[in-house]
């Protein structure tokens, strides 16, 4: 390591090093205040750490590695590669498997039935379980294709738990136009009422209605221009899940009625609370964004005193689409509608209203009497 004195009376400390793919001779450098024997220490760690790091993201990967080890290789990828509230999820995920398996455990050891021991001794219900399972096999998978891992073909043999019947699965997606009403009807806070009926009647996601401003309600048109989404998480205004969610969604009487309510409430709560003007369509008391987690405790709370079970917010959504079928809407408006590029649920849900409905005609033709 040599020391070159710069201009502005710093002092630059330099080392070489050679790179791994192309053996030639690189220069990594800190710049340090002083020229001590204690600056010479600490510019020599830092200058070696470089190197270190620079040199490990060209070496070939040892096949011992451990989940720990894993993870973090998986997120740094994820974090330059997906959306930060995706990078967030696989965070969470990825803490928690490494907590049931064990961080240390080398991933060359890792086997389905030790997966699914270790998936079951958390008591977790199968539903959760079900999502560990896809987020390991995603993980180990990627390992696999950056050859970090040797063989992961023994995923083949790690089947989903058994869940809660599929017709209960799927009741419990969204809720009868009769539920809608008891719910909106039993529900005091005039705001979070407001929104849950918007979010009914137009199938927005809640990230997309916190990031709606005034401009994007266009009542003469009757038209929610959707554009970009809100990221509670992150508290950030971004692009909308997928290409196919930046969509105009067309107001019906019902709807164009609750966006004027909303505007007028909006309007009364700004004087009641004395923030200054937003541009946000549906604001917090503060003037910014809704608040997400509290909505969803809420609703929560509200639709097990109400109705009896927990509905979620993304189940709104789903029960928008519901009530359309019950209209004879088809799938592929209803698809649009929602901003779907395609969704495996709203098509369980169709295929169910329809079944349903077939029940119903059946029972009314049953009582016709025709001779």
């Amino acid at each position: 390591m040599w020391v070159e004195e710069t201009k502005n009376g710093k002092y630059k400390f330099v080392e070489r090093y050679t790179d791994f793919m192309t053996g030639k001779q690189k220069r990594v450098s800190v710049v340090m205040d002083k020229n001590t024997a204690q600056a010479r220490k600490a510019a020599q760690k830092a200058i070696d750490e470089k190197i270190d790091k620079a040199v490990k993201a060209c070496m070939p990967v040892e096949k011992t590695i451990t989940l720990a080890e894993l993870v973090e290789v998986y997120l740094q990828d994820q974090k330059r590669t997906v959306k930060q509230s995706t990078y967030r999820y696989s965070c969470s995920f990825g803490k928690t498997m490494m907590e049931i398996l064990g961080s240390d455990t080398l991933v060359e050891r890792i086997s389905a039935p030790y997966i699914r021991q270790s998936f079951l001794e958390t008591g977790k219900g199968a539903t959760t379980l079900n999502e560990y399972i896809a987020f390991i096999k995603r993980l180990l998978r990627w390992g696999y294709r950056n050859e970090f891992v040797h063989d992961v073909s023994y995923l083949d043999k790690l089947d989903l738990f058994k869940d809660k019947p599929r017709r209960q699965k799927i009741q419990d997606k969204y809720m009868e136009s009769e539920e809608a009403e008891r719910l909106l009807e039993g529900m005091r806070c005039a705001n979070w009422k407001l929104l849950t009926r918007f979010l009914i009647l137009s199938g927005l996601r809640v990230g997309e209605t916190a990031a709606l401003i005034h401009d994007d309600i266009d009542l003469k048109s009757r038209l929610i221009h959707v554009r970009k989404t809100y990221d509670h998480s992150n508290r950030v205004v971004t692009l909308p899940k997928s290409s196919t969610s930046i969509r105009d969604v067309y107001m019906q009487d019902e709807l164009l009625d609750v966006c004027k309510e909303i505007r007028l409430y909006m309007l009364k709560q700004r004087v009641r609370y004395g923030y200054g003007a937003s541009p946000l369509f549906f604001q917090g008391t503060d003037g910014g964004h809704l608040k997400y987690f509290t909505y969803c405790k809420y609703l929560k709370d509200n639709s097990i005193r109400i109705l009896g079970r927990k509905i979620t917010v993304h189940a709104l959504r789903h029960t928008h689409a519901s009530l359309l079928m019950e209209q004879g809407v088809d799938i592929d408006t209803i698809s649009r509608r929602l901003g779907h590029e395609d969704s495996k649920i709203t098509r369980e849900i169709y295929l169910h209203v329809t079944k349903k409905l077939r029940e119903k005609d059946n029972e009314r033709i049953a009582r016709v009497k025709i001779m």
